[in-house]
């Protein structure tokens, strides 16, 4: 008889690690994560998508229960489709963060995931999206970007590299915003001291979970709070390396279904 899993608690990123790079669900991890769930474990999804951009991919997962979005800033039910907890980012003080980025580095490109289960992506002149697959709305001018309240900013830069521009905004931004990067060409700005951990936390609170029977499952340095706060955290072989040299353990990419690799083990 195989001795149970220690694992009462699996918390997947979704881009770069979860899904495909095309944004599909393969079959066998769905099939790990079914086995997983059925042998008594919770599953939750953490991830930068703010709650409408998740909503399809849960209805995949066949999820009916809580979702961590927005870098923490969301906890979604997807059951119900409502916000169990939410935190905006002051609209005033993302302005004046992206003002003193852009005294450092010249003009960055930026866009807003809005608050709420119906809330926009809304993106200015010259942002390019990152997930082209994902729905926005290009608005005229910056000032249109602040026409109701916002979970997060997305930046971008012409010439520098996600990791420069991350360092140069958590360089000037001070108290005004916690910085992230979490995927290629997404550095964003999120209310301070909002990270994956804290809404993890909350979600694994309300269900009654605890960080020491958790394992988490990520791609970039966004992952790295809920890493900390998990008892096991595991990087793709396609995460950024500041994941990589703080994980427990490397699994195969997310092309090669590593999170199901990993629960084969732990479930079978």
């Amino acid at each position: 008889m195989v001795a149970p899993s220690p694992y009462s608690l699996i918390a997947t990123d979704l881009d770069g690690t979860l899904l495909r790079d095309d944004d599909t669900l393969s079959e066998r991890s769905l099939a790990a994560l079914a086995r997983a769930v059925r042998a008594g474990a919770r599953h939750l999804v953490v991830t930068g998508r703010p709650a409408p951009r998740v909503r399809p991919l849960l209805d995949d997962l066949g999820c009916t229960g809580l979702a961590v979005c927005g870098q923490g800033a969301q906890v979604y039910d997807a059951g119900a489709d409502r916000l169990l907890w939410s935190v905006t980012l002051d609209r005033e003080l993302a302005e004046t963060a992206l003002g003193k980025i852009e005294a450092e580095v010249g003009q960055v490109y930026a866009a807003v995931d809005q608050d709420g289960v119906d809330g926009l992506t809304l993106i200015e002149p010259g942002y390019l999206m990152p997930h082209p697959t994902l729905p926005a709305l290009r608005v005229a001018r910056r000032d249109d970007l602040w026409c109701a309240p916002i979970s997060k900013v997305l930046l971008r830069h012409h010439t520098l590299s996600d990791d420069e521009l991350a360092a140069t905004a958590r360089s000037v931004v001070g108290s005004l915003a916690t910085v992230t990067m979490s995927g290629p060409g997404t550095v964003e700005l999120q209310p301070c001291g909002v990270t994956k951990a804290t809404g993890l936390a909350l979600a694994a609170g309300h269900l009654g979970l605890s960080p020491g029977r958790a394992i988490a499952f990520g791609d970039m340095p966004n992952d790295i709070p809920m890493f900390e706060w998990a008892a096991y955290g595991v990087a793709m072989a396609n995460a950024h390396p500041e994941l990589k040299a703080l994980a427990d353990e490397i699994t195969t990419s997310n092309e090669d279904d590593g999170i199901a690799v990993v629960l084969e083990r732990l479930f079978d």
